[in-house]
Formats: C-alpha cells, sequence, structure tokens
C-alpha cells in the first residue's frame, strides 16, 4: 500500500540542507576554465566532442590478456566513431580475490576482465602505449564494491578515469554492507582526487541510473545517480558524469534524462560534468535484427536528449561475452544511426521542473540531503528509512517495500512506494498481486517487443 511521508529533516535544520546544496550548484559558473597545470582528462574530452547532436560512444570490453585488452582497444579507436576506450576488470578483482586472480593468470585459467591489480605496473603501461592518449582516454570499468584497492593501482598507473558508486555498487552486486561500501568509496574518492597534485584531473561517472538493469522507475534511477555524483564532489572529485539507463518507454526516457540534466545544473558544484546513457541493461534481445534495433533506439535517446556519451550493447549479447569485433560494429552502428542529428531543441526548465519523473526525483534527493549534512550519513539513513528502496534489490540493506510495474502504455510504473517520500506525488495504482508470471513479463518486456518486431519485419520482406 502506498503511505506518505514527510522529508524527515534533521533536527534544527534550517535552512534544509538541499536548499543549501541547490544555491550552491546555482552559483556555478559556467565554462569555468581548469586550474593551470591540470590537463584536461576524460570529462573534457567527453564534453568536447559530445552532446549537441554529437555522440561519444563507449564499448564494455574486458579481457584478461594483456596482449588482448591492447587489441580491443586499437580496434576501438580504431572505429569508424568517436570513441573512447574500456579496460573493464575481472571479477575476482572486484571482489578482492586477488589470489584467485593471480593462480588464473598463472594457470591459464580464463578470467571475464583485465586483473589489473595483478599484472605488473610495466605490463599495463606497455598495453596502454601509443593507443591511451589526448585523443583517446580510456576508462576503468570494475564493479567493485570495496573499490580502494583498485583506486591505488589506478593511481600509481595515473589512469585517470573509472565509474561506480557507493549505493549502485553495492547493493546489486553482493552483501557487502553498505556501510562499509560508503566508507570505502569515501576513502577512493579522496585517494583518486589527489591525482590533480600531479596534473591529471579524475573522473568518475555514477552507475546510479544503472540499479539493476531494469524495473526500477526512472526517477529513483536519476536520483541515486545525481546523489553519487554529488558524492564525489564532496570528496574532491571535480570531474563526473552521470548515468541513465534505457528502460521500457522512449517517451519516460527522454523525460528521465531531461529530469536528470536539470537537477544536476541545479545541484552540481562543478560545471564539468555530462550525461551517459546506456544501451538497455536488462535481458537483452536475442535476435541481431531486434538488439541492433535497441541499440538504435539508444543512440536516439542519447542525440535527443543531449547526452555526451552512449554505452553500447552487442547483437551477442544475450549470448555470450562480445568478441572484439562485434563490440567495433556496436559501436559504429551507433554513431551511424544518429550521424547527421541536429542538435536537440533545450527543453524549458519550467516544463522538464513539472514532470513526474522530476518531481518525484527531486524530492527523493531533498529528502536524503535533509536527512544530515554528511552526505555519507544521508545515504545510510536512507536506506534505513526507507527513503531508498530498489524494487527486487534482495540486499540486506535494501528495504525490500517498493515495487514496480509496466503499464499499458509501456511506462515503467510505482506499484508501492513503501516508505518513499514521495507518496503525495505517485498516483496509486490499480490493486494487483505481484505474481511470478507477472514479474518474468515484465523482465522480458523489452527483449520479447524486440524480437516479436524484428520477426515481424523479417516476414515482410519479399522472398528471392
Amino acid at each position: 500500500m502506498t503511505t506518505q511521508h514527510p522529508t524527515d529533516p534533521s533536527p534544527g535544520a534550517a535552512p534544509s540542507v538541499a536548499g543549501a546544496v541547490r544555491a550552491a550548484g546555482a552559483r556555478t559558473a559556467p565554462g569555468r576554465p581548469a586550474l593551470s597545470g591540470i590537463r584536461p582528462g576524460f570529462g573534457a574530452f567527453v564534453r568536447e566532442h559530445g552532446g549537441h547532436g554529437r555522440l561519444v560512444v563507449q564499448p564494455r570490453m574486458g579481457f584478461a590478456d594483456a596482449g588482448a585488452m591492447r587489441d580491443g582497444l586499437a580496434a576501438t579507436r580504431a572505429a569508424r566513431a568517436r570513441t573512447v576506450g574500456t579496460v573493464t576488470l575481472d571479477s575476482h578483482t572486484r571482489v578482492g580475490w586477488l589470489e584467485a586472480a593471480a593462480s588464473a593468470l598463472r594457470d591459464g585459467v580464463p578470467l571475464n576482465g583485465y586483473p589489473i591489480v595483478t599484472h605488473p605496473a610495466a605490463v599495463t603501461g606497455r598495453m596502454l602505449s601509443g593507443i591511451r592518449d589526448e585523443h583517446f582516454p580510456v576508462q576503468v570499468r570494475h564493479g567493485s564494491a570495496r573499490p580502494l584497492r583498485i583506486f591505488r593501482t589506478l593511481a600509481e598507473l595515473g589512469l585517470d578515469a573509472s565509474e561506480g558508486g557507493p549505493v549502485s555498487y553495492c547493493l546489486p552486486y553482493g552483501r557487502t554492507p553498505l556501510a562499509d561500501a560508503v566508507a570505502e568509496w569515501a576513502a577512493a574518492c579522496e585517494l583518486y582526487a589527489g591525482l590533480r597534485e600531479f596534473g591529471l584531473e579524475p573522473h568518475l561517472e555514477s552507475f546510479g541510473g544503472c540499479m539493476l538493469g531494469q524495473l526500477c522507475p526512472p526517477s529513483q534511477l536519476v536520483a541515486i545517480s545525481v546523489l553519487e555524483a554529488l558524492f564525489f564532489a564532496r570528496h574532491g572529485v571535480r570531474s563526473v558524469s552521470v548515468s541513465y539507463a534505457q528502460q521500457t518507454s522512449a517517451a519516460q526516457d527522454r523525460e528521465a534524462v531531461a529530469a536528470l540534466r536539470l537537477l544536476c545544473s541545479e545541484l552540481l558544484p562543478t560545471d564539468d560534468w555530462h550525461v551517459v546513457v546506456y544501451a538497455y541493461m536488462g535481458v537483452y534481445p536475442r535476435t541481431p535484427h531486434g538488439a541492433r534495433a535497441l541499440l538504435g533506439q539508444a543512440a536516439d535517446l542519447a542525440v535527443r536528449t543531449g547526452a555526451e556519451r552512449l554505452i553500447v550493447k552487442t547483437t551477442a549479447e544475450s549470448l555470450r561475452i562480445p568478441t572484439i569485433e562485434e563490440n567495433v560494429e556496436a559501436l559504429e552502428y551507433a554513431a551511424g544511426a544518429v550521424a547527421g542529428a541536429p542538435p536537440p531543441p533545450v527543453p524549458f526548465a519550467a516544463s522538464v521542473a513539472a514532470t513526474d519523473t522530476y518531481r518525484e526525483a527531486a524530492a527523493l534527493v531533498d529528502a536524503v540531503l535533509d536527512l544530515h549534512p554528511d552526505l555519507s550519513r544521508a545515504l545510510l539513513l536512507a536506506f534505513r528509512k526507507g527513503y531508498l528502496d530498489i524494487p527486487y534489490c534482495l540486499h540486506p540493506d535494501n528495504r525490500g517495500s517498493t515495487r514496480s510495474y509496466i503499464d499499458a502504455d509501456g511506462w515503467l510504473r510505482w506499484e508501492d512506494t513503501g516508505a518513499l517520500p514521495i507518496g503525495h506525488l505517485v498516483e496509486p495504482s490499480r490493486s494487483r498481486a505481484v505474481t511470478c508470471a507477472g514479474l518474468l513479463a515484465d523482465l522480458t518486456h523489452v527483449s520479447t517487443r524486440a524480437d516479436e518486431a524484428a520477426l515481424a519485419a523479417s516476414r515482410e520482406l519479399p522472398s528471392g
């Protein structure tokens, strides 16, 4: 049952923390140059080459062997598109099982990514040499709730772009206590921010717009991405990006990215930020035509909303880990699908602020910020009180009282808002039981729709 709750600000908080954050964000001067001696990094590159009808495209790619990883980066750089590189780490490194990663390398056991902490620094340096430069920045992606060792390695290697977040890389991936993840992410951000002492501008991307991949209504994706970007900034990282994963409705997705952009302009204490759209992160179409069509729609979403960067998926996504060639094909397909697109019109802030997604997301962000001036403590309190609550997430620190569903128009809606402070904004849904069959239908809604459209299109082709 949906109930309304107050934002429950900390006693004596006047004016509200959220109000102070908004005031600070509003004072940020646009176009502020980098400090003297700081070399422009990943964020500056993406903002220069993306947005305004242009798109920087990026794969999700990682190989254990340094030679194969180099080949993947070289192919990404050579693709017929404006690209940035990716080094995705293996699952042993992600969870800190470094002895297992070393054993796998020694024994030739396949890994699902690049074990950057285990490979000697000289090996990684040679792998990147002559490929990573100011024309082709590289981001390290890892999936770790306890990332301090990884960030220490990145700093030692001078790798200045990564991603994740204390919430988005904790709740979906295991049982690491959220308090531990928040504390370690705070330390990792502060360590990473120290790269500025060596002339590098470190960049962090929030994975918050991709929580669980699917079935989390857009307003909470937007809220978590903004909150994690604020978390990065509070701990010294000045170049950030916010994410949003394509969901079930193109119209709702456009509304969500517009809300995300407006909230960032209001709240972030830096102008060095951009938006990255992810091709659908849930159950992916099995047919090549369906997969390409969904990727094309993601590229269209990114360009229409002014997003600067797109993370692609391949036609092999539902079957296995994609090859280098399949990744390059996806990069070129996405870039080609929107080539020559005109710059999108800038939506009026007032019209964006009147949308359901913005109103819900703003209420969530403000409620969390008003829980405590220390954002680390505010995030922990938010999950404890249920002010943030991810549908269908089984992590012990997630209350698990919220539910979602896909309505007749394909929009992802709240079935039950639990204790989220948006009950006054959400129209009560029709009462219905959440069944296994209904949940499975929602989980496969996007892939089924795309594959059925592909099948229908193939039947309409002339024979012979």
